[in-house]
């Protein structure tokens, strides 16, 4: 039985008021940080409940392994599997209207690197974890525009643009030195053959032809050519990711311990280790491509004391990436899906056209 299918059989043992306590629980856990007792839910508005019909709730969710006591407390703490149930309620039920962004997030610049880091910053910031974000990947992207540029020597810049301003840089060493004015005819053969195609849309007939039209530098096309399928190849080794706010951990007193915060700020140091999240978070989520792990459903060991929320941005044809918001376990869930929800948004609304 699939993990969701296990899930939904969970749910179906909870009745309304058992879900009423439970997200209650969770709800005063995530903001206080502390064990919740049955006198704090009984004080909560809306449940006309006594402490008594609550603490044999409680109980049960115990049983049920929603919820845990920890060895000293007469409190209760949310489980992964709590905290699942209740962010699978979230994703599935509940729709949060998309804010209108109210900074300049995302100022009209040329580089999408620019924002990208930046944008990792304001939600850090605003959200109080750590975040991380990955560049773009352009395989199904279009060329926008391509620039063969004269460096010293025999030596040329390949400069590639594709939708969205995704700008990919090789520096390309030739058999003879080219002239100002034999790069110009090549950059207007280029242009006018290659530019609003795809991979998949440049042909082997195609690449022929352009090595036909070039005549005698039909040589130095060919290597241009085969740069310019790098340059759709996003390899690993270029995969750029933006981090910030990895001193946030600190701030939570469950993952302020020594060991716990050298092992996720060793984590946040490794590319390695954030390229295997990504690697790992590609898979469609709901609508928005918003997906959550707590704890061990965490790719990363180091980083399985917390939970992940990603989601895929994706604008233009063939360009996306992923941004990833690390906490405890008792993030406010919310209201990091909604800013998710409106960075994305936002992002869309400034870079579909472009």
């Amino acid at each position: 039985m699939s993990a969701n299918k296990r899930r939904e059989g969970m749910r179906l043992e909870l009745d309304k008021r058992k879900v009423l306590i439970l997200k209650s629980i969770i709800k005063n856990y995530m903001e206080t940080g502390e064990p919740v007792g049955s006198r704090t839910i009984s004080k909560l508005p809306g449940l006309n409940l006594s402490s008594a019909t609550i603490r044999n709730e409680m109980s049960d969710l115990e049983d049920m392994g929603y919820i845990l006591q920890p060895h000293t407390s007469a409190g209760r703490v949310p489980s992964d599997k709590g905290y699942r149930f209740y962010v699978d309620e979230i994703l599935k039920d509940k729709e949060i209207e998309v804010a209108e962004f109210k900074t300049d997030v995302l100022e009209k610049v040329g580089r999408l690197e620019v924002v990208l880091r930046k944008l990792a910053k304001i939600i850090a910031s605003n959200t109080n974890y750590a975040t991380m974000i990955s560049g773009p990947k352009v395989e199904e992207n279009k060329i926008k525009f391509l620039q063969l540029s004269k460096l010293e020597g025999s030596r040329i810049l390949i400069v590639t643009v594709f939708d969205g301003n995704i700008i990919k840089n090789n520096i390309m060493d030739l058999k003879r030195e080219l002239s100002a004015d034999e790069l110009l005819d090549l950059n207007l053969l280029l242009n006018t053959s290659l530019n609003g195609l795809s991979i998949d849309e440049i042909t082997l007939a195609m690449m022929a032809k352009l090595k036909s039209d070039a005549g005698v530098y039909g040589d130095v096309m060919d290597t241009v050519l085969s740069e310019i399928a790098r340059a759709f190849t996003s390899d690993d080794e270029d995969l750029q990711i933006y981090t910030s706010g990895a001193t946030n951990i600190f701030k939570y007193p469950e993952l302020s311990d020594g060991e716990k915060a050298s092992k996720l700020i060793d984590a946040f140091e490794q590319k390695e280790k954030l390229k295997r999240i990504f690697d790992q978070t590609q898979i469609s989520g709901n609508d928005y491509g918003i997906q959550v792990y707590i704890g061990e459903e965490l790719p990363v060991q180091n980083m399985q004391d917390c939970s992940l929320v990603t989601a895929k941005y994706e604008f233009g044809h063939g360009i996306c990436g992923t941004i990833g918001i690390v906490g405890p376990k008792r993030m406010d869930y919310e209201r990091v899906v909604q800013t998710i929800k409106e960075v994305i948004a936002q992002m869309d609304q400034d870079f579909k056209d472009k």
